[in-house]
């Protein structure tokens, strides 16, 4: 009659996600894309994924693709901008997440990117939840991710610095 008392604790120990199985490496690309208002100000466009983070447009790397020129490929399929300007390489950031019984290791080459064109006609695809172009320091209040956090400052830094 002692197993009963153990059963409450059975929730503790038994394992609900199946163990790692494989560690799978995904490299990605994207940019900061900006561009001017009508007053000169800075504008960063995000886009708001399924779970409502607020990040900026990227995506894998294809076979036979670099990695600036995922990144425009990208912001032309997640925002409807094909008229962009890469100017110049921001960094990268690594990140985990595990899916199922793998673990993610995601690279993500960031660009610092111009828009041009009619900027007002962007078009969020379907898994998005939103799109829209931010003042800077809106932009950085809103973003989910501290190290694009980060690179977006190093991009503004820049933008100021060669007066773009």
């Amino acid at each position: 009659m002692v197993a009963p008392q153990f059963d409450k604790f059975k929730k503790y120990f038994s394992r609900k996600k199946p163990s790692i199985q494989e560690i799978v490496r995904e490299p990605t690309a994207g940019g900061v894309v900006f561009r001017r208002d009508d007053k000169g100000g800075i504008e960063i466009l995000l886009i708001q994924d399924a779970k409502d983070r607020w990040t900026i447009p990227k995506g894998h790397i294809e076979e036979g693709e670099t990695a600036q020129q995922t990144a425009q490929r990208e912001i032309g399929e997640e925002a409807g901008l094909t008229n962009t300007e890469v100017l110049g390489w921001l960094g990268k950031i690594h990140f985990r997440y595990r899916r199922v019984d793998k673990l993610v290791l995601m690279t993500t080459q960031i660009y610092l990117v111009r828009a041009g064109g009619d900027t007002n006609a962007i078009q969020k695809e379907e898994w998005m939840n939103g799109i829209k172009w931010f003042k800077f320091q809106d932009a950085l209040d809103a973003i989910e991710y501290e190290d694009i956090g980060k690179l977006m400052l190093l991009g503004m830094k820049r933008i100021r610095q060669e007066n773009l």
